[in-house]
């Protein structure tokens, strides 16, 4: 597994790169969020990201929405920066987790081995998954690709988004609260600020997915109860 560390301090780089490479992964660094889109571009190998938010020449979090014109490689944001609008903006721009600075090693690998673990297992679903799913709106999912179609055109999901929409699939019918997805899909129990998460992961889906984001149909809102898939 391939680590791509974005970071304007070496000493920073250099004490994750101990630790990924003592956990077995390959380790590479970029000193900025302009040099980690460059990176991520020309090397299709990279399985994870982990970004910090300030940099000079492109902050993380302007590199990371750039990675997503054409890549789904997971983001892992490692900031000082711990405001619930920080964090906001860090899923919004296309970040799959977030861990606040001072960070303890053993959290930073399991959150490690989680993303790489997920980016890697798609398409690896068992034979009986392998029957397309098919959504109002054109939408189509084919769980065995991992892929996402609205009307013939490939849909590009980050992980999270992708998880949170298949779990409201597997939930067809139901409503599902987001304390529910939350920790369904991040593996962790809600915190008051995890609601936050979810709305933005959900709008995103929709500005993906939906004829009318503003009207949605393919997610609905059961107001006070949470998100439905008919």
């Amino acid at each position: 597994m391939r680590v791509l560390v974005v970071d304007d301090e070496r000493e920073i780089r250099q004490v994750i790169r101990l630790l990924l490479e003592n956990a077995g992964y390959e380790v590479s660094e970029a000193r900025d969020g302009r040099m980690a889109v460059t990176v991520v571009s020309e090397d299709r190998s990279v399985d994870l990201v982990i970004m910090d938010i300030m940099m000079p020449y492109m902050s993380g979090i302007e590199a990371t929405a750039e990675i997503r014109r054409f890549s789904t490689v997971p983001v892992l944001f490692l900031t000082a920066r711990s405001f619930d609008s920080d964090k906001i903006d860090a899923y919004t721009a296309g970040g799959d987790d977030y861990l606040v600075k001072p960070f303890s090693a053993p959290e930073l690998l399991l959150k490690v081995d989680a993303l790489t673990r997920r980016y890697n297992s798609y398409g690896a679903k068992d034979a009986d998954n392998a029957d397309a799913v098919r959504l109002s709106g054109g939408v189509v999912i084919n769980p065995t690709k991992r892929e996402v179609m609205k009307n013939g055109t490939l849909i590009e999901l980050r992980d999270k988004e992708y998880e949170v929409l298949i779990y409201l699939v597997k939930n067809r019918g139901r409503v599902v609260s987001a304390d529910e997805l939350y920790e369904a899909v991040w593996g962790e129990m809600p915190l008051p600020s995890s609601s936050n998460n979810i709305t933005v992961h959900i709008l995103n889906l929709r500005r993906k997915l939906e004829d009318n984001s503003s009207a949605p149909k393919v997610i609905r809102t059961v107001w006070g109860r949470g998100y439905q898939i008919d």
